[in-house]
């Protein structure tokens, strides 16, 4: 069987894409890797809070419902988005690992753990949770405590009675820096100094900023941002609870590290049994290699969400280089539904 359309990949951008696609006559299937709905989600530490409102969560067609706190919790993001994708019966496959694809003039050949299968079109939505990053710092590979990524973290219970150096300025570092000084003695480590939003700001804000900078350019005009850096760390109540315990007042950077802990910049020495790197993700794109020049951070070449060098190929939902705010459950509708309008008159010129 030849799709006209094969999704890869079954989160949040995977599911926008659909919402569209289930609109059109195209015959379309979702190829998830994971075990069950819900995306990348159930990879997220226990304790996450959403940065927005569920009314600022949510994907085209169906609001969020109401949660239980202002901020939806990963518990509940995930409820949304299996009830999501069983409210619009998508046809999907999971545990379904692309390995490889291939093109000829009629239709891709995608590669799988499982099985192949074969497509006119292909939307990449695999996002980034697989792909984490941990720079390479002096001495990275001589310490003997224990590391992780933010990608494996879970519970701040984990580390009680250790000593714990969380690494990164940003929302994931401040997070699980304010649920592990909970429990334990930590301390906070930083390229940059920390820059927080002022306590009123949230996702929604976030958003409208990012729609306007995108409508700016859209009509060639200059765009004003506001006061605050969007990419600062958002106060969602975990974080001002921990503002208010002090928690982040004192922050370094880290100049080596050593076999039992870290030597700041200012000189100094300080042990610690646990590294908590939350330093960010790459692009989950290997499996389009015989496709197409891939940079280190797995960027690829696009026009929008349109591959550049491969006719058929889009990508949805890795963020500000596929679209504005497409990497946010409210913002991936608007990249989905022009890309569901792209692949339409792509197969349409086709046939």
């Amino acid at each position: 069987m030849v799709y006209d359309v094969i999704i890869i990949g079954g989160g949040q951008s995977a599911l926008a894409c659909a919402y569209y696609l289930r609109r059109t006559s195209l015959k379309y299937l979702i190829l998830d890797a994971n075990k069950y709905c819900g995306g990348s989600w159930s990879q997220n530490w226990d304790n996450l809070d959403l940065f927005s409102a569920a009314q600022h969560s949510s994907l085209p067609g169906w609001l969020m419902p109401k949660t239980k706190n202002e901020y939806p919790t990963k518990e509940e993001a995930i409820d949304y988005l299996c009830k999501y994708e069983m409210r619009y019966d998508f046809p999907i496959k999971r545990e379904i690992k692309i390995t490889n694809i291939e093109k000829d003039s009629d239709f891709f050949l995608l590669k799988s753990n499982h099985e192949n299968f074969r497509a006119k079109a292909i939307i990449a939505a695999t996002g980034t949770q697989s792909k984490p990053i941990i720079p390479e710092v002096n001495g990275i590979k001589i310490f003997k405590g224990k590391q992780l990524h933010s990608s494996e973290y879970q519970k701040a219970e984990d580390f009680s009675n250790k000593k714990v150096l969380v690494v990164g300025e940003g929302n994931s570092g401040a997070q699980i820096l304010a649920q592990v000084s909970k429990v334990t003695k930590t301390k906070w480590a930083v390229q940059n100094k920390p820059e927080f939003l002022p306590d009123d700001v949230d996702g929604k804000d976030l958003f409208g900023q990012a729609s306007a900078k995108y409508k700016a350019k859209q009509q060639g005009k200059q765009y004003k941002p506001k006061n605050y850096n969007i990419g600062s760390i958002v106060m969602v109540p975990q974080v001002k609870e921990a503002r208010d315990r002090g928690v982040y007042a004192e922050f370094n950077a880290i100049d080596t590290i050593t076999e039992t802990g870290v030597k700041w910049s200012d000189g100094k020495h300080e042990e610690f049994d646990v590294i908590i790197w939350c330093t960010g993700f790459g692009y989950a794109t290997d499996y389009l290699k015989n496709l197409t020049e891939i940079q280190q951070d797995g960027k690829i070449s696009t026009n929008g969400t349109s591959a550049k060098n491969v006719d058929g190929l889009w990508l949805v939902g890795f963020g500000q280089w596929t679209g504005f705010a497409s990497a946010t459950l409210i913002g991936v509708g608007r990249s989905a539904r022009k890309t569901v309008s792209e692949i339409k008159e792509y197969l349409s010129a086709s046939e």
